[in-house]
């Protein structure tokens, strides 16, 4: 039997080792809150915008160290297309230069008006209200749209850039709620088109799956764009209608900033909240609120960025040290290992902070708690000695195609499966148990090296192709490196499912099991 050494110990250093701390960067921060408006009835004004923008300029000038003077707020009637578009031109893009970091945030209407361009797959353009929004003869004017957006974020290039949007930008729901319907609908973020009457016909999905107020995702985040979105392109955003009426806020939004604290969405518990764990945390919020109300459907929100913003932190974590890995002199010595690491995503990235142990970081990168969907398990217990054999079974409660990745201390990753060796290539059925070698393989897998590692289980529900991400080719012998390629799935599962009637987020479960060699 020929013995096959897995990850644990195989040779590869942290790729994220800490840098020198980059010059201070310039903030710029434009938030945009619109809740009443010049020329719509009472009954299409919204509560929360007005309190969504006090919470993100505390959340600023707080966990994310903005100064107060680096931040404009437009609210209502000061929130003109005007003035918003010339906010962005002479506050943001005039007033940073590439390194530096933009935020950008909406409260309030989303909508669609006909393309005008002839650029969209639909017909039909994305848009952002503003305060002097009007009807006209067919459509509404005096909107901010997709291509206004995409325009000016053009000009950022370079910039460490997020957008937040908590609006709907849906591609189906003008074809589906007329005023007249949407009016029933109380605290909905969507202005349906003027003179719309509702579709008898089901909602079904949006031809174009993109960041909602902008269609060019890939070149756009490749250039520093992470986006934030309150709800997918066939959903309604939403005021929160739970809290009094003073008191609302949008329901993304009071999640997002609640999910800033290490107390509500620090799955793994080590003082980093992630982009991942964030967004899970808003997502789970969504959800929870809008099975709980009647008009609600789903929600599930949005994020655009490179893969490799996963698993950073949404802000500086405390406490905090830059050191570089420690090495086995140092721990003999006694020094403290390094937390957290700072590092930077892309050439237009603000420096970042991730974990410094690889397989702590699987939670950072990962986001989703383990619930108990997927188990794993080693005939030999966790413990294992070094050169010992020992057998991977896994089990998922649910059907679904498998990938599981052996990620060790050093940040090194192998693919276990898929794998070209395996005789078992269709997914997993639910209940069913997967063990990892069987004797058609012909070898064992032999623990090698010492410390700590861990086992990643995913199962996908929906028959999405993984082959760019997991080829069956790269299984067993490829050394990854495990952040980049844990970022690169995880990335791709966060993409909207097109497949059944209506759009959905993917379905899939996680497993995941901590192991030692000695």
């Amino acid at each position: 039997m020929a013995a096959l050494r897995t990850v644990a110990g195989l040779l590869g250093a942290s790729l994220l080792l800490a840098q020198a701390p980059a010059a201070k960067a310039e903030d710029r921060a434009l938030l945009v809150g619109i809740g009443t408006y010049e020329n719509l009835p009472e009954d299409m004004y919204l509560h929360g915008p007005k309190n969504d923008v006090k919470a993100i300029e505390g959340l600023l000038t707080g966990t994310l160290s903005f100064k107060p003077q680096a931040i404009r707020v437009l609210t209502d009637d000061k929130a003109s297309r005007e003035a918003i578009l010339s906010s962005f031109d002479e506050w943001l893009i005039a007033g940073t230069v590439p390194g530096d970091r933009i935020y950008f945030y909406f409260s309030g209407h989303g909508l669609q008006v006909k393309d005008a361009s002839n650029d969209e797959e639909d017909g039909m353009d994305e848009a952002l209200s503003t305060y002097d929004i009007k009807a006209g003869e067919a459509d509404w004017a005096n909107v901010v749209l997709d291509d206004d957006l995409e325009a000016l974020l053009e000009k950022m290039k370079g910039r460490a850039v997020t957008l937040v949007i908590d609006a709907c930008h849906s591609g189906t729901i003008s074809r589906a709620l007329s005023a007249e319907k949407l009016s029933g609908m109380s605290g909905a973020r969507y202005l349906p088109r003027p003179f719309a009457q509702a579709s008898k016909d089901k909602v079904t999905r949006g031809l174009r799956i993109d960041l909602g107020v902008v269609d060019k995702p890939a070149e756009l985040t490749a250039a520093g764009v992470t986006a934030w979105s309150a709800a997918a392109p066939y959903q309604v955003a939403w005021d929160d209608v739970r809290l009094p009426i003073e008191d609302r806020h949008g329901v993304f939004t009071s999640a997002y900033v609640a999910g800033y604290k290490p107390s509500e969405s620090d799955g793994n518990a080590n003082g980093l909240v992630s982009n991942a764990e964030l967004f899970q945390y808003v997502t789970t919020k969504s959800k929870e609120y809008c099975s709980a109300q009647e008009n609600c459907d789903n929600l599930d929100p949005q994020l655009e960025s490179v893969p490799g913003v996963l698993g950073t932190s949404v802000a500086k974590p405390e406490p905090y040290r830059t050191e570089q890995t420690a090495t086995a002199t140092d721990q003999q010595q006694g020094k403290p290992e390094p937390i957290y690491q700072e590092t930077k995503v892309d050439a237009a990235a603000a420096t970042a902070y991730v974990d410094a142990n690889p397989v702590t970081a699987i939670g950072d990168i990962i986001g989703k708690a383990d619930t108990g969907d997927v188990t794993i398990s080693l005939d030999t217990g966790s413990a294992l000695k070094n050169g010992q054999p020992f057998k991977i079974s896994v089990t998922s409660k649910y059907d679904g195609h498998l990938i599981l990745l052996d990620v060790n201390g050093k940040g090194v990753a192998t693919q276990i499966f898929p794998n070209e060796m395996a005789q078992k290539t269709t997914p997993l059925s639910a209940g069913s148990t997967l063990t990892i070698p069987d004797d058609y393989y012909g070898f064992d897998f032999e623990a090698d090296g010492s410390g700590e590692n861990m086992l990643v289980a995913i199962v996908v529900g929906d028959d999405l192709d993984l082959q760019d991400v997991a080829p069956a080719a790269q299984g067993l012998n490829t050394e990854l490196d495990a952040r980049k390629r844990l970022s690169e799935i995880v990335a791709k599962l966060g993409k909207t499912w097109t497949g059944d009637t209506e759009n959905r987020g993917l379905r899939w479960s996680l497993g995941t099991l901590k192991y030692t060699i000695e």
